[in-house]
């Protein structure tokens, strides 16, 4: 089988065609020349692309090299999700979700219950999920978890939620296909948002679903037609085109991220570090066990000495923007509880590495935490500093949930 740097450069592409394109442009379609009765493969925008069919081969290739299986693109990852749960589960139902996934994950919840849904709760680490298994419907797994960067036992919680009748859907948004493949690990579903790492430059909303198979496939493919939930054709040839360089840039994220969380750790106002790549993080062990050739990861999450300290601390930095989402190739960084909705201290810190030169990048990080950590010195010794950096920012004084990526 060909290596990982070989398949993301021709996954999904056609047979070579003479004087055509390498890669075919994105096709914009709302409907198609239909002679007679309808059996072509596209027949209207809202069912099939030309350009969605090529990314869902390519990404299936990505999550289960060999495999027959079945990739359904979406607008956003939470697309994606709401796909899986709404279109598998009826009122009566249960499902298991993590109680410290992604910060939309309560908005699903409502609305599952309004449908009569149950919905039970575990943390992720410590395989918690295993003991709200009994009757349930469906698992929800995401690991490593965000932002927190736990990690659990897929194999272990698929093997357990099979034999209690129940499906495994698995989140792998952090990790990619190149650092985690849930489907190999058992899993039904394996779903992400392709906003982050999979596309990589912050310039496409996407999400995806690749199912073992084809029932369940073809469940999650009626609801995007009937939701309406569908991709740009534009937006799917933007990621497509993007994953040619995933190795390259999920290795270089990786490599720099153990990096920066190895001098992390020698700093005195840096606590609650995690990085599943130390080999000292509580998640590693399992994390080595399941995750591949050394990716762990792009996201670095620590907390500093309070809210102003981390918002002076991001002021400082000058390689890194302060934005929301995570996995570009540039590196970004934010105190993740002005947003509410995440059980995180004031001063937490989720930090997305990017590709820049790791001594460069190390070297600013250092700088900012000198910086910051003067300013409140000085502040505290009655000086005269700057307000707050974001101080002033629509919904920084609320606990009001946001929901962002």
């Amino acid at each position: 089988m060909a290596g990982d740097g070989t398949r993301v450069v021709r996954a999904g592409l056609p047979e070579p065609e003479a004087y055509q394109p390498g890669m075919p442009g994105p096709v914009f379609a709302a409907h198609y020349h239909l002679p007679g009765e309808p059996v072509g493969p596209y027949t209207y925008g809202r069912d099939e692309n030309p350009t969605w069919t090529a990314l869902e081969r390519a990404i299936g290739e990505l999550e289960a090299p060999g495999a027959d299986v079945g990739t359904i693109v979406f607008p956003s990852g939470m697309g994606a999700v709401s796909a899986v749960l709404l279109s598998l589960v009826r009122s009566g139902d249960a499902v298991v979700l993590p109680d410290d996934g992604y910060q939309a994950l309560p908005l699903v919840r409502e609305r599952l219950e309004a449908y009569g849904v149950e919905v039970r709760t575990a943390p992720t680490a410590g395989d918690a999920q295993l003991a709200r298994l009994d009757g349930a419907k469906l698992l929800w797994i995401e690991s490593p978890s965000n932002p927190g960067l736990d990690v659990c036992d897929i194999r272990r919680l698929t093997e357990a939620a099979h034999a209690a009748g129940a499906l495994v859907a698995v989140d792998n948004t952090l990790a990619t296909p190149l650092g985690q493949r849930p489907l190999e690990l058992g899993a039904d579903f394996s779903v992400a948002s392709g906003t982050k790492a999979l596309t990589g430059h912050g310039d496409v909303l996407l999400g995806y679903v690749t199912c073992r198979d084809p029932e369940p496939a073809a469940d999650v493919r009626r609801w995007r037609k009937t939701a309406g939930a569908i991709l740009g054709p534009m937006e799917a040839w933007l990621a497509h085109r993007s994953l040619a360089t995933l190795q390259l840039r999920v290795d270089r994220q990786a490599a720099n991220a153990l990096t920066l969380a190895e001098a992390l750790a020698q700093r005195p106002e840096v606590t609650g570090l995690r990085y599943p790549g130390l080999p000292d993080d509580p998640s590693h062990a399992v994390a080595a066990r399941q995750m591949r050739g050394g990716r762990y990861g792009c996201v670095v999450s620590f907390t500093l000495p309070g809210r102003e300290r981390a918002e002076r601390f991001l002021a400082a930095l000058r390689l890194v923007d302060e934005a929301t989402s995570f996995g570009g190739v540039r590196s970004t960084a934010e105190r993740r509880g002005r947003w509410g909705g995440d059980a995180v201290p004031e001063g937490f810190i989720r930090f997305s590495v990017g590709v820049e030169d790791a001594e460069d990048l190390v070297r600013d990080v250092l700088r900012a935490l000198d910086e910051s950590g003067a300013a409140t010195e000085r502040r505290e010794a009655g000086g005269s500093s700057l307000p707050p950096h974001g101080s002033s920012r629509p919904g920084s004084m609320s606990n009001e949930p946001r929901n962002q990526g």
